[in-house]
């Protein structure tokens, strides 16, 4: 890497490029130095390598709109085409709603603007054009309010960027700048709160008891700056480094920025309803969603010195150190831990890390990111993270029975994670009194899927090892994982039978006989004396136990035999069946279980229908609140059947592009060889050809093989249209069958809509229940000093062996939580369904509480709820 880009790189760092000096001043000067002699080689690789710095390292913005400052005082063609290369970036960035670089860029224009670059009328021009955008969008009359998230996003961009420029701004524009605030205000008082229902780590499912003075995300962020404004602008978190230079910048010529526009809002529906309006409003929150939703997980005292605005402005440094170096992750966490802030920040950090975990309806990228940021976080600040992380655990866990249930599965899988990478230490004798809570208790199913899924990534005895400080838990651990196969001893004389059936498919498997041989013999010796299920418990058991040693020896197994299982299996009873005898088998091991279904299913030896015909049967139900067995297989199919769709949804993509250019390569091919003809001569009366007749030929076999390629695309996108069709057919099919199932099953559970309308009240039946006794009993101990009890009744408290949800409450509480899951993360493919679902199964009768889980995982307004 060339010195002077090495140096815009590390600038503001402890780095050897800048010697022993870590002073920002010395860096910036340096870095001017270098740049100002490469201007005269470079200087279209220098701005477009400056620009690219500011906005993937925004940390140091300041730093590099300073630089860009004294660079204007020497070279001031060069700064006008930074600027006019800003505003084109820009201009892109607002077309396609890329979020992340117009609020960069705005921050950028903002520190360019401090350092007399740019005309601070110019910024006040870029803010009142958001600003008018915003307000027409959420007119009801001229806009569209269902697209208030884009509006609510370029408000949100014009407050981030005054901590970086408000002074200046207020100094020297006063009442341009003061117009704006009167209409960010204005814009204020007509939009609509915005509700977190659906999207928020913990329950609150109760609207009406919320207090009315709760503030969302915008409204919270114009409180900061209220605050920040009263205080003149003083920030710690924001460096000023052109404050240095000041004297020196003064004299810079500064440059108008070019006119910008926002794109028009989408047309409102034709027919305004609440699907239509819903719709719309899913669509614009999947471009413009909302960064982050604070999960406040310590008590204020860990964060309680920190200025309202410091606390915003550390959470963006944060986020975006982890968006833009998702792919260097040492990277990540050496950035993250030396931000330019003068204050401790561990507990905003691990809080904007696990709200990034857990936020709703996915994490920004995939949760394994988080896991290993997490881990090197701990290991570049030893003395404090791990203690800060551990904190957490602690607070999550306590709040575990009010965590979203999605949100408590990947709490769990990211915990068992970060065990793994630190010898699986944890005081679980502070946990040991989940063993006295019923098994149900969130708390104590979350101890007991941890320490399974911590078998999955060692082995039994290691994890066994690591609770010996609190040795019951050994009740929760899994079993140890060896097959459960029907025929390793005899029995019954049935059992002898059978037994010698698997002994002799076993020796053909071994023979290599093949699946055609192996379903003749099944139809002429097993199946006319041992019926369909003695045949099928026989075959896939046996195939199984030969596919258990390995992932790879099943896949072979399933490659060479599926055609049998595929035979015996051929409707949706069978396939039940098979999926029974597969639980069956791999009953000891949760793990091994899902694996086989899931790649059962991509060999489409198993329909989707058929799983969660399986997953909903009667013995899977009385699980549902007591492990994750059931719904990770549910998951996995699902899933399956979704990136089906998308991965033909993005080959129909790449097959477009491809039509495109295929027809342009015909085209040219065509009309060289058209030109090459029409060169003709008369020679005799005869026509001759004027071009050389092997080049004439190659041209008209390149035509044809151009035209060729292009019908050849064409069937290719018309049979992948075709596949996409049954796909969202079959993806349709399987979330009608998912919904019915979730219907059928809570309506038998649910208490009546006249007991119970809410979750709080779900919870309160079994305790209500318990009050008499509770009333009887006498005056409970005290054992601190704050006096809290021994055995405290809160619901999943910290020490505590109560837990007032009854058994059927909790269920109905666990599969309710999932139901308004799967309407989430799902919820861009429901939208389009919404009459059918509304039709078929969330009919008028419907109980209150599950039409209240799908609108809130599809953030549908709850009609008379």
């Amino acid at each position: 890497m060339s010195s002077w880009k090495s140096l815009l790189l590390r600038i503001g760092e402890k780095s050897p490029d800048y010697g022993t000096s870590s002073d920002p001043k010395e860096h910036i000067e340096t870095c001017f130095g270098v740049l100002r002699r490469e201007l005269e080689h470079s200087p279209n690789e220098v701005s477009q390598f400056l620009l690219q710095c500011a906005e993937q390292l925004p940390h140091k913005t300041s730093l590099y709109g300073t630089v860009i400052g004294l660079l204007n005082l020497e070279n001031e063609e060069f700064v006008r085409k930074v600027v006019e290369n800003t505003q084109s970036n820009f201009q892109d960035a607002l077309d396609s709603g890329n979020c992340n670089r117009i609020r960069l860029l705005m921050r950028f224009l903002t520190v360019m603007m401090c350092s007399k670059v740019v005309h601070p009328s110019s910024l006040v021009v870029v803010f009142e054009t958001l600003l008018s955008s915003a307000a027409t969008t959420v007119d009801e009359e001229k806009g569209n309010p269902s697209w208030q998230s884009r509006a609510d996003f370029y408000i949100t961009c014009i407050l981030s960027c005054l901590p970086w420029g408000g002074a200046e701004l207020i100094e020297q524009v006063p009442e341009e700048i003061e117009r704006v605030m009167v209409g960010v205000e204005a814009y204020l008082s007509i939009r609509k709160r915005v509700s977190d229902t659906g999207l928020s780590a913990f329950e609150d499912d109760d609207e009406d008891m919320r207090e009315s003075n709760d503030k969302d995300f915008l409204e919270d962020l114009w409180g900061r700056i209220q605050v920040l404004s009263s205080n003149g602008w003083k920030l710690d978190s924001v460096p000023r480094p052109h404050l240095s230079f000041e004297a020196q910048l003064v004299a810079g010529k500064s440059h108008e920025f070019g006119p910008i526009s926002c794109p028009d809002q989408p047309d409102p529906p034709s027919t305004i309803s609440s699907i239509t309006y819903g719709k719309q409003k899913h669509d614009a929150e999947l471009i413009y969603p909302q960064r982050i939703r604070r999960l406040n997980i310590f008590p204020a005292s860990k964060t309680e010195d920190l200025q309202p605005m410091d606390r915003f402005i550390v959470e963006e440094y944060l986020l975006d150190v982890l968006f833009f170096l998702n792919g260097c992750r040492k990277e990540c966490a050496s950035y993250m831990a030396g931000l330019p802030v003068p204050f401790r920040y561990e507990y905003l950090m691990a809080e904007t890390i696990f709200s990034q975990l857990l936020m709703l309806p996915q994490p920004p990228f995939r949760p394994t990111y988080y896991t290993l940021v997490i881990i090197d976080l701990c290991k570049a600040l030893p003395g404090a993270f791990p203690g800060v992380v551990a904190g957490a655990v602690r607070a999550l866990f306590e709040k575990i029975a009010d965590l979203d249930m999605e949100c408590r599965t990947r709490l769990i899988l990211w915990f068992s994670h970060h065990l793994s990478n630190f010898q699986f230490i944890w005081p679980w004798e502070e946990w040991a009194y989940v063993l006295d809570l019923p098994k149900w208790a969130p708390q104590r199913v979350f101890v007991q899927e941890v320490l399974e899924r911590e078998v999955r990534l060692s082995y039994w005895d290691k994890v066994k090892q690591s609770i010996e400080n609190a040795p019951g838990l050994e009740e929760l651990l899994p079993p140890k994982g060896a097959p459960n196969f029907k025929f390793s001893v005899e029995e019954t004389s049935e059992g002898n039978g059978q037994h010698a059936l698997s002994a002799d498919l076993r020796n053909m498997v071994k023979g290599r006989a093949s699946a055609r041989e192996m379903i003749v013999w099944i139809e002429e010796s097993v199946f006319p004396v041992h019926g369909m299920e003695g045949t099928l418990n026989v075959v896939v058991q046996t195939l199984l136990d030969i596919g258990s040693k390995s992932f790879t020896h099943l896949i072979t197994v399933l490659e060479r035999y599926g055609q049998v299982i595929a035979k015996l299996c051929g409707d949706q009873d069978k396939q039940v069946m098979l999926i029974t005898e597969i639980d069956s088998y791999w009953r000891n091991n949760s793990q091994m279980s899902a694996v086989a279904i899931d790649r059962m299913m991509g060999y489409r030896l198993l329909s989707n229908l058929a799983i969660v015909r399986w997953v909903f049967s009667p013995a899977n139900i009385e699980q549902f609140h007591l492990s994750d067995r059931p719904w990770e297989i549910l998951r996995n199919t699902v899933s399956k059947t979704y990136n089906r769709v998308c991965d033909l949804r993005k080959e129909i993509l790449s097959l477009k592009k491809s039509i495109v250019s295929a027809e342009e390569a015909a085209a040219t091919a065509k009309a060289e060889s058209v030109a090459a003809e029409s060169k003709l001569s008369l020679m005799d009366g005869e026509p001759v050809l004027g071009e050389n007749p092997v080049r004439l030929k190659r041209l008209k076999s390149y035509a044809e093989k151009a035209k060729e390629e292009e019908v050849s695309v064409r069937e290719s996108l018309e049979a992948k249209e075709a596949l996409l069709a049954r796909a969202l057919d079959e993806f349709e099919a399987l979330f009608l069958s998912l919904y019915k199932n979730f219907l059928n099953v809570l309506t038998e559970r649910l208490p009546s809509a006249s007991k119970c309308v809410t979750l709080q009240g779900l919870k309160s039946i079994h305790a209500d229940s318990m009050a008499v006794d509770v009333e009887e009993s006498s005056a409970m101990e005290v054992d601190d000093e704050n006096g809290r009890p021994k055995k405290s009744q809160l619901n999943g408290g910290r020490m505590s062996s109560v837990y007032n949800v009854g058994e059927k409450e909790q269920w109905c509480l666990s599969t309710l939580g999932y139901l308004k899951a799967f309407s989430r993360q799902y919820a861009s493919e429901i939208w389009p369904h919404m009459e059918k679902l509304d039709r078929e199964v969330l009919t008028e009768d419907v109980h209150p509480l599950i039409r209240k889980a799908v609108y809130c995982g599809l953030r549908r307004p709850v009609d008379g709820l």
